[in-house]
Protein backbone atom coordinates (compact mmCIF):
# COMPACT_ATOMS: atom_id res chain seq x y z
CA UNK A 1 0.00 0.00 0.00
CA UNK A 2 1.08 3.77 -0.81
CA UNK A 3 1.61 6.76 1.27
CA UNK A 4 1.21 10.48 -0.40
CA UNK A 5 2.74 13.12 1.97
CA UNK A 6 2.86 16.80 0.90
CA UNK A 7 5.51 16.02 -1.10
CA UNK A 8 4.60 14.26 -4.69
CA UNK A 9 6.31 11.12 -3.92
CA UNK A 10 5.44 7.92 -3.44
CA UNK A 11 6.82 4.90 -1.46
CA UNK A 12 5.85 1.37 -2.92
CA UNK A 13 7.24 -1.72 -1.08
CA UNK A 14 7.68 -3.45 -4.02
CA UNK A 15 8.68 -1.77 -6.44
CA UNK A 16 12.29 -3.03 -7.81
CA UNK A 17 13.92 0.19 -6.13
CA UNK A 18 14.82 0.32 -2.35
CA UNK A 19 13.16 2.37 -0.36
CA UNK A 20 16.06 5.37 -0.13
CA UNK A 21 16.41 4.93 -4.08
CA UNK A 22 12.67 5.55 -4.08
CA UNK A 23 12.85 8.63 -1.86
CA UNK A 24 15.75 10.11 -3.81
CA UNK A 25 14.71 9.72 -7.23
CA UNK A 26 11.21 11.40 -6.00
CA UNK A 27 12.85 13.99 -4.72
CA UNK A 28 15.13 15.03 -7.07
CA UNK A 29 12.44 14.47 -10.31
CA UNK A 30 10.35 17.00 -8.52
CA UNK A 31 13.32 19.46 -7.83
CA UNK A 32 14.20 19.37 -11.57
CA UNK A 33 10.56 19.38 -12.88
CA UNK A 34 10.14 22.32 -10.94
CA UNK A 35 7.13 20.90 -8.55
CA UNK A 36 9.92 22.07 -5.74
CA UNK A 37 10.76 25.84 -6.62
CA UNK A 38 14.18 26.97 -5.79
CA UNK A 39 14.65 28.03 -2.24
CA UNK A 40 12.28 26.11 -1.37
CA UNK A 41 12.24 24.29 2.55
CA UNK A 42 12.05 20.38 2.70
CA UNK A 43 10.31 18.86 5.19
CA UNK A 44 12.31 17.59 8.32
CA UNK A 45 14.08 14.36 8.04
CA UNK A 46 11.76 13.55 11.31
CA UNK A 47 8.53 13.99 10.00
CA UNK A 48 9.56 12.90 6.13
CA UNK A 49 10.33 9.40 8.08
CA UNK A 50 7.02 9.38 10.25
CA UNK A 51 4.73 10.63 7.08
CA UNK A 52 5.98 8.10 4.73
CA UNK A 53 6.81 5.10 7.82
CA UNK A 54 10.35 4.43 7.14
CA UNK A 55 13.05 5.04 9.19
CA UNK A 56 14.57 8.45 9.80
CA UNK A 57 18.13 7.00 8.58
CA UNK A 58 16.72 6.03 5.32
CA UNK A 59 15.83 9.49 4.89
CA UNK A 60 18.99 10.94 5.84
CA UNK A 61 21.05 8.77 3.20
CA UNK A 62 18.68 10.85 0.60
CA UNK A 63 19.05 13.66 2.14
CA UNK A 64 22.70 13.20 1.71
CA UNK A 65 23.17 12.35 -1.45
CA UNK A 66 20.97 14.75 -2.91
CA UNK A 67 23.43 17.63 -0.86
CA UNK A 68 26.54 15.45 -2.33
CA UNK A 69 24.89 15.88 -6.28
CA UNK A 70 24.12 19.78 -5.33
CA UNK A 71 20.17 19.78 -5.43
CA UNK A 72 19.83 20.26 -1.66
CA UNK A 73 21.27 22.75 0.72
CA UNK A 74 21.39 22.18 4.69
CA UNK A 75 21.33 25.71 6.98
CA UNK A 76 21.96 25.38 10.24
CA UNK A 77 18.95 25.56 12.78
CA UNK A 78 16.19 25.82 9.57
CA UNK A 79 16.51 22.63 7.88
CA UNK A 80 17.32 21.72 4.25
CA UNK A 81 16.69 24.34 1.18
CA UNK A 82 16.28 23.80 -2.82
CA UNK A 83 19.19 25.37 -4.21
CA UNK A 84 18.88 28.52 -6.18
CA UNK A 85 21.02 27.10 -9.29
CA UNK A 86 20.10 23.35 -9.94
CA UNK A 87 22.91 21.25 -11.18
CA UNK A 88 21.08 20.08 -14.33
CA UNK A 89 17.73 20.59 -16.09
CA UNK A 90 15.36 18.30 -17.28
CA UNK A 91 13.97 17.54 -20.84
CA UNK A 92 10.84 19.74 -21.56
CA UNK A 93 9.30 16.07 -22.20
CA UNK A 94 9.34 15.12 -18.34
CA UNK A 95 5.80 15.63 -17.28
CA UNK A 96 4.94 13.09 -14.89
CA UNK A 97 6.04 11.16 -12.16
CA UNK A 98 9.88 9.85 -11.71
CA UNK A 99 10.11 6.60 -14.21
CA UNK A 100 12.11 3.34 -13.19
CA UNK A 101 15.94 3.57 -14.44
CA UNK A 102 16.41 2.15 -17.84
CA UNK A 103 18.25 -1.35 -17.66
CA UNK A 104 21.75 -1.24 -17.43
CA UNK A 105 22.91 -2.62 -21.10
CA UNK A 106 23.40 -6.28 -21.31
CA UNK A 107 27.15 -7.69 -20.24
CA UNK A 108 29.21 -8.83 -23.42
CA UNK A 109 29.45 -12.18 -24.18
CA UNK A 110 32.61 -12.81 -22.56
CA UNK A 111 30.98 -11.58 -19.60
CA UNK A 112 28.12 -13.39 -19.16
CA UNK A 113 29.96 -16.36 -19.80
CA UNK A 114 32.00 -15.48 -16.85
CA UNK A 115 28.98 -14.46 -14.81
CA UNK A 116 27.51 -18.35 -15.54
CA UNK A 117 31.04 -20.07 -14.69
CA UNK A 118 30.39 -22.52 -12.31
CA UNK A 119 31.91 -21.48 -8.81
CA UNK A 120 32.21 -24.99 -6.51
CA UNK A 121 33.06 -22.87 -3.70
CA UNK A 122 30.64 -23.26 -1.09
CA UNK A 123 32.11 -21.85 2.06
CA UNK A 124 29.87 -20.80 5.01
CA UNK A 125 30.13 -17.40 6.55
CA UNK A 126 32.32 -17.01 9.41
CA UNK A 127 35.60 -18.44 10.79
CA UNK A 128 37.13 -21.62 9.37
CA UNK A 129 35.56 -25.02 9.83
CA UNK A 130 35.82 -28.38 9.18
CA UNK A 131 36.60 -29.49 6.49
CA UNK A 132 37.27 -25.77 4.15
CA UNK A 133 39.39 -26.00 1.62
CA UNK A 134 42.06 -23.31 0.37
CA UNK A 135 42.39 -21.82 4.05
CA UNK A 136 45.58 -22.41 5.88
CA UNK A 137 45.86 -22.71 9.85
CA UNK A 138 45.20 -19.31 10.46
CA UNK A 139 44.72 -19.86 13.98
CA UNK A 140 48.86 -20.27 14.33
CA UNK A 141 50.15 -17.70 12.41
CA UNK A 142 52.09 -15.39 14.49
CA UNK A 143 50.02 -12.46 13.94
CA UNK A 144 51.95 -10.28 17.07
CA UNK A 145 55.35 -11.19 15.11
CA UNK A 146 53.55 -9.94 11.29
CA UNK A 147 52.46 -6.47 13.30
CA UNK A 148 55.42 -5.81 14.92
CA UNK A 149 56.89 -5.73 11.55
CA UNK A 150 54.39 -3.90 9.64
CA UNK A 151 54.85 -1.35 12.67
CA UNK A 152 58.38 -1.07 11.79
CA UNK A 153 57.90 -0.95 8.02
CA UNK A 154 55.38 1.84 8.72
CA UNK A 155 57.83 3.82 10.97
CA UNK A 156 60.47 3.62 8.43
CA UNK A 157 58.32 4.12 5.40
CA UNK A 158 60.02 7.38 3.37
CA UNK A 159 58.51 10.08 1.19
CA UNK A 160 59.64 7.89 -2.04
CA UNK A 161 58.12 4.49 -0.71
CA UNK A 162 54.36 6.13 -0.83
CA UNK A 163 54.96 7.17 -4.66
CA UNK A 164 53.97 4.63 -7.42
CA UNK A 165 56.85 1.81 -7.21
CA UNK A 166 58.72 -1.01 -9.19
CA UNK A 167 55.82 -2.33 -11.93
CA UNK A 168 57.61 -5.50 -11.58
CA UNK A 169 57.30 -5.67 -7.98
CA UNK A 170 59.92 -4.48 -4.81
CA UNK A 171 63.21 -5.11 -5.39
CA UNK A 172 64.13 -6.94 -2.12
CA UNK A 173 60.55 -9.30 -2.24
CA UNK A 174 62.00 -10.26 -5.88
CA UNK A 175 65.32 -11.23 -4.58
CA UNK A 176 63.50 -13.35 -1.44
CA UNK A 177 61.83 -15.20 -3.58
CA UNK A 178 64.53 -15.90 -5.91
CA UNK A 179 66.08 -17.39 -3.25
CA UNK A 180 63.43 -19.63 -2.05
CA UNK A 181 62.97 -20.85 -5.41
CA UNK A 182 65.66 -22.91 -4.56
CA UNK A 183 64.14 -25.19 -2.41
CA UNK A 184 61.91 -25.89 -5.65
CA UNK A 185 64.52 -27.68 -7.25
CA UNK A 186 64.98 -24.61 -9.64
CA UNK A 187 66.81 -20.93 -9.90
CA UNK A 188 66.16 -17.82 -11.41
CA UNK A 189 67.08 -14.10 -11.66
CA UNK A 190 65.37 -11.80 -9.33
CA UNK A 191 64.61 -9.53 -12.85
CA UNK A 192 62.49 -12.84 -13.80
CA UNK A 193 60.41 -12.73 -10.50
CA UNK A 194 57.36 -10.23 -10.81
CA UNK A 195 54.68 -9.85 -7.98
CA UNK A 196 51.29 -9.85 -8.58
CA UNK A 197 48.25 -9.66 -6.48
CA UNK A 198 47.86 -13.00 -5.98
CA UNK A 199 47.91 -16.66 -8.05
CA UNK A 200 44.25 -15.98 -9.73
CA UNK A 201 46.06 -12.49 -10.63
CA UNK A 202 48.90 -13.74 -12.07
CA UNK A 203 47.13 -16.55 -14.06
CA UNK A 204 44.79 -14.17 -15.51
CA UNK A 205 47.99 -11.73 -16.45
CA UNK A 206 49.75 -14.55 -18.32
CA UNK A 207 46.67 -16.00 -20.25
CA UNK A 208 45.86 -12.32 -21.44
CA UNK A 209 49.35 -11.48 -22.45
CA UNK A 210 50.05 -15.40 -24.05
CA UNK A 211 46.60 -15.89 -25.78
CA UNK A 212 44.51 -14.16 -28.30
CA UNK A 213 41.03 -14.54 -28.22
CA UNK A 214 39.97 -17.97 -29.42
CA UNK A 215 43.28 -19.70 -28.40
CA UNK A 216 42.84 -23.24 -27.36
CA UNK A 217 44.90 -24.27 -24.08
CA UNK A 218 44.48 -27.47 -22.14
CA UNK A 219 43.51 -27.57 -18.71
CA UNK A 220 43.15 -30.50 -16.16
CA UNK A 221 40.25 -31.87 -16.01
CA UNK A 222 39.04 -32.76 -12.67
CA UNK A 223 40.77 -29.11 -12.33
CA UNK A 224 41.28 -25.28 -10.62
CA UNK A 225 38.10 -23.32 -11.52
CA UNK A 226 40.36 -20.12 -10.99
CA UNK A 227 42.54 -21.13 -14.13
CA UNK A 228 39.24 -22.31 -16.07
CA UNK A 229 37.57 -18.95 -15.11
CA UNK A 230 41.05 -16.70 -16.01
CA UNK A 231 40.80 -19.12 -19.88
CA UNK A 232 37.36 -17.28 -20.32
CA UNK A 233 38.14 -14.04 -18.92
CA UNK A 234 40.94 -14.05 -21.80
CA UNK A 235 38.73 -15.23 -24.27
CA UNK A 236 40.77 -18.45 -25.04
CA UNK A 237 39.12 -21.70 -25.61
CA UNK A 238 39.72 -24.51 -22.77
CA UNK A 239 40.46 -28.31 -23.76
CA UNK A 240 40.08 -29.86 -20.90
CA UNK A 241 42.24 -33.02 -20.34
CA UNK A 242 41.71 -36.43 -18.33
CA UNK A 243 43.99 -36.42 -15.25
CA UNK A 244 44.71 -40.19 -14.27
CA UNK A 245 47.67 -41.38 -11.73
CA UNK A 246 50.56 -39.79 -13.38
CA UNK A 247 48.52 -36.61 -13.90
CA UNK A 248 47.28 -34.74 -17.06
CA UNK A 249 47.17 -36.81 -19.52
CA UNK A 250 48.87 -35.92 -23.18
CA UNK A 251 47.02 -36.63 -26.10
CA UNK A 252 49.42 -39.31 -28.19
CA UNK A 253 49.38 -37.04 -31.05
CA UNK A 254 49.47 -33.62 -29.43
CA UNK A 255 52.43 -32.78 -31.96
CA UNK A 256 49.92 -32.90 -34.95
CA UNK A 257 47.49 -29.87 -32.57
CA UNK A 258 49.18 -26.48 -33.41
CA UNK A 259 45.87 -25.00 -31.95
CA UNK A 260 46.91 -25.76 -28.24
CA UNK A 261 49.19 -22.92 -27.62
CA UNK A 262 49.31 -23.60 -23.41
CA UNK A 263 48.83 -25.91 -21.07
CA UNK A 264 47.86 -25.33 -17.65
CA UNK A 265 49.09 -28.10 -15.05
CA UNK A 266 49.23 -28.55 -11.06
CA UNK A 267 51.83 -31.25 -11.57
CA UNK A 268 53.26 -31.09 -7.76
CA UNK A 269 50.18 -31.62 -5.83
CA UNK A 270 47.04 -32.03 -8.76
CA UNK A 271 44.14 -29.98 -7.96
CA UNK A 272 41.64 -31.34 -6.15
CA UNK A 273 42.56 -35.04 -7.19
CA UNK A 274 46.02 -34.54 -5.41
CA UNK A 275 48.27 -36.98 -7.37
CA UNK A 276 52.10 -35.45 -8.54
CA UNK A 277 52.70 -35.83 -12.34
CA UNK A 278 55.27 -38.94 -12.48
CA UNK A 279 58.74 -37.94 -14.15
CA UNK A 280 58.33 -39.19 -17.50
CA UNK A 281 54.57 -37.27 -17.61
CA UNK A 282 56.88 -34.30 -17.18
CA UNK A 283 59.25 -34.81 -19.85
CA UNK A 284 56.66 -35.96 -22.35
CA UNK A 285 54.51 -32.75 -21.56
CA UNK A 286 58.02 -30.56 -21.68
CA UNK A 287 59.10 -32.35 -24.99
CA UNK A 288 55.24 -31.12 -26.23
CA UNK A 289 55.53 -27.56 -24.92
CA UNK A 290 59.43 -27.77 -26.79
CA UNK A 291 57.99 -29.25 -30.10
CA UNK A 292 54.91 -27.07 -30.24
CA UNK A 293 56.36 -24.00 -29.45
CA UNK A 294 53.40 -23.67 -26.89
CA UNK A 295 53.39 -22.18 -22.94
CA UNK A 296 53.33 -24.10 -20.26
CA UNK A 297 51.92 -22.22 -16.93
CA UNK A 298 52.82 -24.47 -13.72
CA UNK A 299 51.05 -23.64 -10.68
CA UNK A 300 52.55 -24.44 -7.90
CA UNK A 301 50.23 -23.32 -5.41
CA UNK A 302 50.78 -25.94 -2.19
CA UNK A 303 53.66 -28.22 -2.80
CA UNK A 304 55.48 -27.40 0.25
CA UNK A 305 54.03 -29.23 2.92
CA UNK A 306 54.73 -32.74 2.15
CA UNK A 307 53.69 -36.23 4.04
CA UNK A 308 56.20 -39.15 4.10
CA UNK A 309 57.29 -38.31 0.10
CA UNK A 310 60.07 -37.03 -1.45
CA UNK A 311 59.86 -33.76 -3.48
CA UNK A 312 59.76 -33.90 -7.90
CA UNK A 313 61.97 -31.20 -9.03
CA UNK A 314 59.17 -28.26 -10.49
CA UNK A 315 58.78 -28.63 -14.01
CA UNK A 316 60.33 -24.88 -14.12
CA UNK A 317 63.24 -26.77 -13.17
CA UNK A 318 63.50 -29.11 -15.72
CA UNK A 319 62.97 -27.06 -18.69
CA UNK A 320 66.03 -26.94 -21.14
CA UNK A 321 64.22 -24.06 -23.17
CA UNK A 322 62.32 -21.54 -20.52
CA UNK A 323 58.99 -22.43 -21.72
CA UNK A 324 57.44 -22.77 -18.32
CA UNK A 325 56.03 -19.93 -16.10
CA UNK A 326 55.88 -20.37 -12.77
CA UNK A 327 53.17 -19.56 -10.46
CA UNK A 328 53.76 -19.59 -6.76
CA UNK A 329 51.47 -18.05 -3.71
CA UNK A 330 51.35 -17.42 -0.47
CA UNK A 331 47.91 -17.68 0.17
CA UNK A 332 48.55 -20.93 1.50
CA UNK A 333 52.09 -20.86 3.48
CA UNK A 334 50.66 -17.74 5.20
CA UNK A 335 47.12 -16.42 4.82
CA UNK A 336 44.62 -15.68 2.04
CA UNK A 337 44.25 -12.32 2.60
CA UNK A 338 47.17 -11.18 2.05
CA UNK A 339 47.01 -11.30 -1.67
CA UNK A 340 50.40 -11.66 -2.83
CA UNK A 341 51.49 -14.41 -5.28
CA UNK A 342 54.43 -14.29 -8.06
CA UNK A 343 55.58 -15.07 -11.62
CA UNK A 344 59.30 -16.62 -12.57
CA UNK A 345 58.85 -15.52 -16.26
CA UNK A 346 61.34 -16.04 -19.14
CA UNK A 347 63.96 -13.01 -18.96
CA UNK A 348 62.39 -11.48 -22.63
CA UNK A 349 59.45 -11.41 -21.34
CA UNK A 350 59.45 -8.92 -18.14
CA UNK A 351 59.65 -6.03 -19.67
CA UNK A 352 56.37 -6.63 -21.68
CA UNK A 353 54.59 -8.10 -18.16
CA UNK A 354 55.71 -5.08 -16.76
CA UNK A 355 54.52 -2.57 -18.94
CA UNK A 356 51.22 -4.32 -19.92
CA UNK A 357 50.37 -3.65 -15.85
CA UNK A 358 49.81 -0.15 -16.91
CA UNK A 359 46.86 -0.91 -18.39
CA UNK A 360 45.47 -2.77 -15.45
CA UNK A 361 46.57 -2.81 -12.02
CA UNK A 362 50.00 -0.79 -12.03
CA UNK A 363 51.62 -3.12 -9.42
CA UNK A 364 50.37 -4.60 -6.08
CA UNK A 365 50.00 -2.50 -2.73
CA UNK A 366 53.64 -1.57 -1.19
CA UNK A 367 52.99 -1.85 2.26
CA UNK A 368 52.29 -5.45 2.21
CA UNK A 369 55.38 -6.23 -0.02
CA UNK A 370 57.68 -4.91 2.10
CA UNK A 371 55.80 -6.57 5.04
CA UNK A 372 56.41 -9.79 3.69
CA UNK A 373 59.98 -8.90 2.20
CA UNK A 374 61.01 -8.12 6.07
CA UNK A 375 59.81 -11.36 6.97
CA UNK A 376 61.40 -13.65 4.63
CA UNK A 377 64.60 -11.66 4.98
CA UNK A 378 64.77 -12.52 8.74
CA UNK A 379 63.95 -16.19 8.57
CA UNK A 380 60.81 -15.85 9.76
CA UNK A 381 59.52 -17.38 6.52
CA UNK A 382 61.47 -20.60 6.83
CA UNK A 383 60.96 -21.13 10.48
CA UNK A 384 57.18 -20.77 9.88
CA UNK A 385 57.28 -22.87 6.97
CA UNK A 386 58.66 -25.88 8.94
CA UNK A 387 56.49 -25.06 12.40
CA UNK A 388 53.70 -25.61 9.85
CA UNK A 389 54.71 -29.02 8.46
CA UNK A 390 54.75 -30.53 11.79
CA UNK A 391 50.89 -28.76 12.20
CA UNK A 392 49.72 -30.06 9.59
CA UNK A 393 50.72 -33.31 9.51
CA UNK A 394 49.11 -33.68 13.03
CA UNK A 395 45.65 -32.42 11.23
CA UNK A 396 46.12 -34.82 8.71
CA UNK A 397 46.64 -37.46 11.46
CA UNK A 398 43.65 -36.35 13.13
CA UNK A 399 41.09 -36.57 9.80
CA UNK A 400 42.63 -40.40 9.15
CA UNK A 401 42.05 -41.21 12.60
CA UNK A 402 39.08 -40.31 13.38
CA UNK A 403 37.84 -41.64 9.86
CA UNK A 404 39.09 -45.03 11.20
CA UNK A 405 37.70 -44.51 15.02
CA UNK A 406 34.43 -43.38 13.60
CA UNK A 407 33.72 -46.16 11.24
CA UNK A 408 32.32 -43.59 8.67
CA UNK A 409 31.36 -45.04 5.17
CA UNK A 410 34.56 -43.33 3.40
CA UNK A 411 38.04 -44.69 2.19
CA UNK A 412 41.02 -42.13 2.21
CA UNK A 413 43.27 -41.65 -0.48
CA UNK A 414 47.10 -41.41 0.25
CA UNK A 415 48.03 -37.76 0.67
CA UNK A 416 51.36 -37.32 -0.65
CA UNK A 417 51.73 -32.92 0.14
CA UNK A 418 49.15 -30.22 0.32
CA UNK A 419 46.30 -29.69 2.46
CA UNK A 420 43.38 -31.52 1.71
CA UNK A 421 42.54 -35.06 0.67
CA UNK A 422 39.85 -36.98 -1.36
CA UNK A 423 37.35 -39.27 0.41
CA UNK A 424 35.96 -41.80 -1.63
CA UNK A 425 32.52 -42.91 -0.57
CA UNK A 426 31.35 -46.08 0.16
CA UNK A 427 27.24 -45.39 0.27
CA UNK A 428 25.24 -42.46 -0.96
CA UNK A 429 25.83 -39.82 -3.28
CA UNK A 430 28.30 -36.98 -2.37
CA UNK A 431 26.30 -34.12 -3.58
CA UNK A 432 23.51 -35.43 -1.10
CA UNK A 433 25.96 -36.00 1.33
CA UNK A 434 27.68 -32.39 1.02
CA UNK A 435 23.77 -30.84 1.62
CA UNK A 436 23.83 -32.83 4.46
CA UNK A 437 26.83 -32.14 5.66
CA UNK A 438 26.44 -28.26 5.65
CA UNK A 439 23.11 -28.31 7.39
CA UNK A 440 24.97 -29.83 9.78
CA UNK A 441 27.89 -26.64 9.76
CA UNK A 442 30.36 -29.01 8.10
CA UNK A 443 31.89 -28.14 4.84
CA UNK A 444 32.31 -31.44 2.53
CA UNK A 445 32.90 -30.71 -1.42
CA UNK A 446 32.06 -33.25 -3.89
CA UNK A 447 34.75 -34.27 -6.43
CA UNK A 448 32.27 -33.57 -9.37
CA UNK A 449 32.14 -30.21 -8.80
CA UNK A 450 35.64 -29.93 -10.37
CA UNK A 451 34.77 -31.62 -13.84
CA UNK A 452 34.31 -29.85 -16.66
CA UNK A 453 33.98 -31.62 -20.24
CA UNK A 454 35.00 -35.84 -18.75
CA UNK A 455 32.43 -37.89 -16.53
CA UNK A 456 33.41 -38.52 -12.95
CA UNK A 457 32.89 -42.65 -12.28
CA UNK A 458 34.28 -41.88 -8.59
CA UNK A 459 31.55 -40.36 -5.78
CA UNK A 460 33.79 -38.79 -3.60
CA UNK A 461 34.30 -35.62 -1.31
CA UNK A 462 37.59 -33.21 -1.12
CA UNK A 463 38.26 -32.69 2.53
CA UNK A 464 40.87 -29.56 3.45
CA UNK A 465 42.55 -30.45 6.50
CA UNK A 466 44.44 -27.76 7.02
CA UNK A 467 42.28 -25.38 8.81
CA UNK A 468 40.87 -26.11 12.01
CA UNK A 469 42.61 -28.00 14.73
CA UNK A 470 42.58 -31.66 15.30
CA UNK A 471 39.61 -31.25 18.29
CA UNK A 472 37.21 -29.88 15.70
CA UNK A 473 38.35 -32.01 12.98
CA UNK A 474 37.86 -35.12 15.22
CA UNK A 475 34.14 -33.35 15.79
CA UNK A 476 33.73 -32.95 11.92
CA UNK A 477 33.93 -36.46 11.02
CA UNK A 478 31.49 -37.62 13.27
CA UNK A 479 29.16 -34.45 11.91
CA UNK A 480 30.13 -36.07 8.33
CA UNK A 481 29.42 -39.48 9.24
CA UNK A 482 25.92 -38.54 10.50
CA UNK A 483 25.47 -36.32 6.67
CA UNK A 484 26.06 -39.66 5.39
CA UNK A 485 23.94 -41.58 7.16
CA UNK A 486 20.86 -38.84 6.49
CA UNK A 487 21.48 -38.67 3.05
CA UNK A 488 20.96 -42.63 2.83
CA UNK A 489 21.99 -45.04 0.14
Amino acid sequence: MSKTVTLPIRIEAARGQTLQQQLYHGIRWSIVVGRLGADRRLPSTRTLAAELGISRTTVLLAFEQLQAEGYIVPRRGSGHFVVQELPDRSPATVATGPALPRPHPLLSERGRALAQARTPDRRSSGSPRAFRLGTPALDVFPCELWTQIARQCLRSASSARLDYARLAGLPELREAIAEQMASRGTSCDPEQVFIVAGAQRGLDLVFHLLLDPGDAAWIEDPGYPGAYGALLSAGARAVCRPVDREGMCIEPRAREQPDIRLAYVTPSHQFPLGVPMSLARRRKLLAWASASRAWIVEDDYDCVFRYRAQPLPCLHGLAADGRVIYVGTFSKTLFPALRIGFLVVPGDLVDGFARARLASDVHPPVLEQSILAAFMLRGHYQRHLRRMQAVYAERLDALQSAIERTGAALCLRPVHSGLHAIADLEAGDAERVARAAAARSVEAMPLSAYHYAHAEPSNALVLGFGAVRPIAIRAGVSQLAAAIDAAGP
